[in-house]
């Protein structure tokens, strides 16, 4: 069985939405110091770009989530598997989050920070699928609202496979 990736944003349409979303974080957090959580494994490119787009003070922690395993469906259950490596109390947070698909695993960690004491915490997502939530929550910032298919590329794989392509697409099998 052969694999195709299809474009689904490009890699320029994806930097402009970045920047714009790093404007948006700079205008909201003037003159605060800005925690910067990067959820493992998929968000480290675009935690990456965002940063580098966001005008500010900040510091980026990282924070290994995994709800996928192997396969293409959430499991539902929620595996810390790297944890903070300083604490955020009394901080300014935004998770950083590759794509908020059941809403299950930002619903998981919005509970475990608030055990934390931030002083705030929003959710910047680089993409957001409605079609397969299960839980509601927030997303403060928002890259783009997709279809329900399963995309890979700028950080998202399938096994593992593709988090190196420029753009997010489909896979198509055939």
């Amino acid at each position: 069985m052969t694999e195709r990736i299809v474009t689904m944003l490009s890699a320029e349409k994806i930097a402009t939405r970045v920047r714009e979303l790093g404007a948006e974080i700079t205008r909201d957090y003037k003159d605060k110091p800005l925690v910067l959580v990067c959820v493992l494994k998929g968000s480290f490119v675009f935690c990456a770009d965002l940063m580098r787009a966001i005008d500010l003070p900040l510091r980026v922690d990282f924070l290994g989530v995994r709800s996928y395993g192997e396969g293409t469906e959430s499991s539902g259950v929620v595996q810390i598997t790297q944890d903070l490596s300083r604490p955020i109390e009394h901080e300014d947070v935004v998770l950083v989050e590759d794509i908020v698909d059941t809403g299950l695993t930002i619903a998981h960690l919005m509970d475990l920070f608030r055990t934390r004491a931030p002083r705030s915490v929003k959710v910047c997502s680089l993409l957001h699928k409605p079609a397969r939530a299960r839980v509601q929550v927030k997303v403060d910032y928002l890259g783009f609202t997709i279809e329900d298919k399963f995309v890979v590329g700028y950080g998202l794989d399938v096994a593992e496979k593709y988090r190196n392509l420029p753009f997010i697409g489909l896979v198509e099998r055939g």
